[in-house]
């Protein structure tokens, strides 16, 4: 694995995701102020970013998927460098029902809100946790898939609670739901260290720049059997993540037919194919609203 090693500073945390939805709202009513279209600051949409349904989906015949690249096997680029994986084929199933062309874009963690609320992306199928506070820029889905949220480190360091991470430098993904966890979780005198996305926290794991490193069960069981002689293992289990298809706020229509889809396909069989292809596994029991 080559990869480049870029720390990213503490305060920065979620700097690139500068297009919050309170900044987006704040721009929209001042745009529309003048105009006197208070409906629109009512909606609680950015003015770039507007609410779909499924009509706009069908009227253009295509749904662009944003999606991530660097969580096999729910995202990653083949040999021809296209996205490939568990979202990947979700996506395709997608756009079966709807009848249109997928396009899959990749994204990353801090990217992710920001590709949807510029409309870069229809929607977001990007192992995206559902939380309150992403749920105040953005709708998810009834959950679609799950992983496992750890701290992760060698059989040789002793971590059996968080009070033990005291002293220890822990690599993360910026923005991510594991940073998220993380940040809640360690006590005073650990340090969290973040940086672009998993494959650099990963990368500064392996190479000894940090102790620990909070990050999903796939990409424990990953690094895991690809370095035997780390004896890489699961430390703590920081919290269970259910991931929602992600769209605009105010998109209730196109919400609506997602969820729809998801409770068709988890009934046929379909996404269950998908989750033992991938995972080879059955498809886990998994929570709806």
């Amino acid at each position: 694995m080559t990869l480049k090693t870029k720390a990213a500073p503490h305060a920065a945390q979620m700097e690139e995701e500068t297009m919050t939805f309170g900044t987006i709202l704040k721009s929209a009513r001042g745009a529309v102020a003048a105009l006197g279209l208070a409906a629109l600051a009512a909606t609680g949409l950015s003015h770039g970013a507007s609410a779909q349904s499924i009509d706009d989906i069908l009227s253009k015949k295509k749904l662009t998927v944003g999606m991530l690249v660097d969580v096999a096997p729910f995202g990653l680029l083949d040999t021809q460098g296209k996205p490939e994986g568990y979202d990947a084929d979700v996506a395709r199933l997608m756009g079966k029902y709807l009848g249109v062309e997928v396009e899959l874009v990749p994204v990353t963690g801090p990217n992710r809100i920001p590709y949807l609320l510029t409309n870069k992306v229809d929607v977001l199928i990007a192992v995206f946790g559902i939380t309150p506070e992403r749920a105040k820029q953005v709708m998810f889905s009834i959950p679609y898939s799950t992983i496992e949220i750890q701290l992760i480190g060698p059989k040789k360091t002793e971590i059996k609670s968080m009070d033990q991470t005291v002293g220890k430098k822990i690599a993360v993904a910026r923005a991510s739901t594991q940073d998220t966890a993380l940040t809640a979780a360690v006590p005073k005198g650990a340090t969290i260290m973040r940086f672009d996305d998993d494959a650099t926290a990963v990368q500064a794991f392996l190479s000894g720049q940090v102790d620990l490193l909070g990050a999903n069960n796939l990409i424990g069981a990953n690094i895991a059997q690809a370095n035997p002689d780390m004896g890489i293992e699961k430390k703590i289990t920081l919290r269970s993540q259910y991931n929602g298809i992600t769209v605009r706020r105010g998109s209730t229509d196109f919400l609506q037919w997602i969820n729809t889809f998801l409770y068709f396909v988890k009934n046929n069989g379909e996404l269950d194919a998908i989750n033992q292809k991938w995972f080879k596994v059955p498809l886990p029991t998994m929570p709806t609203f």
